[in-house]
């Protein structure tokens, strides 16, 4: 069965936030191109995804006059994989990747990218609810410490961030897996 690689939002982007010194994984880019490079190998679908938030001004917003909207040095997509540009959570609903993965008759999904809980996970519930079969490989993500909602709250770190992640998907939306055994499946 052939798959899809679905890179996520890791984009010079984050790296501009400060934000980004507490980052879970810093060596993301050494972590996800393995599994390019197996992906590649096997003739699997690599999809490249860039969020964008136009008319912010933010690190996001294509005209704010910067180049952070593009991938983080170390990841540059080959010729023909697809590439999309969201601006909704998760990479389905302002994309056309559902019809892409119909189109190459893909019903296998192996997810990475920043952020962990937040558009990697909302991809993986989105393609649970539409039938694929879903890979969540948890070391090939990103997150941040999450603030409270009331100030003076707990925040909850990386590792609780991911350890919910991976609680609210397993079994549910996807099967959790390290990098390992993805290249050795």
């Amino acid at each position: 069965m052939r798959s899809a690689l679905i890179v996520i939002d890791i984009q010079e982007s984050f790296r501009q936030r400060p934000s980004w010194a507490a980052v879970s994984n810093p060596d993301i880019v050494n972590t996800v191109n393995p599994l390019i490079d197996d992906a590649r190998r096997r003739g699997d679908l690599v999809v490249w995804v860039l969020h964008t938030e136009p008319g912010t001004g933010g690190v996001f917003d294509p005209a704010a006059g910067h180049d952070h909207i593009r991938y983080i040095e170390g990841l540059a997509p080959a010729e023909g994989e697809p590439q999309l540009v969201k601006t909704s959570a998760n990479c389905f609903t302002t994309t056309g990747l559902q019809q892409l993965l119909t189109t190459e008759g893909i019903r296998h999904l192996i997810v990475t990218g920043i952020q962990t809980e937040l558009c990697c996970e909302t991809t993986t519930r989105v393609a649970g609810d539409l039938g694929y079969d879903v890979t969540f490989v948890t070391e090939a993500t990103a997150t941040f410490p999450i603030a409270h909602r009331e100030p003076g709250g707990p925040a909850l770190s990386t590792d609780d961030v991911i350890a919910r992640t991976e609680y609210a998907l397993a079994g549910r939306f996807a099967t959790i897996a390290t990098v390992k055994e993805v290249l050795a499946r």
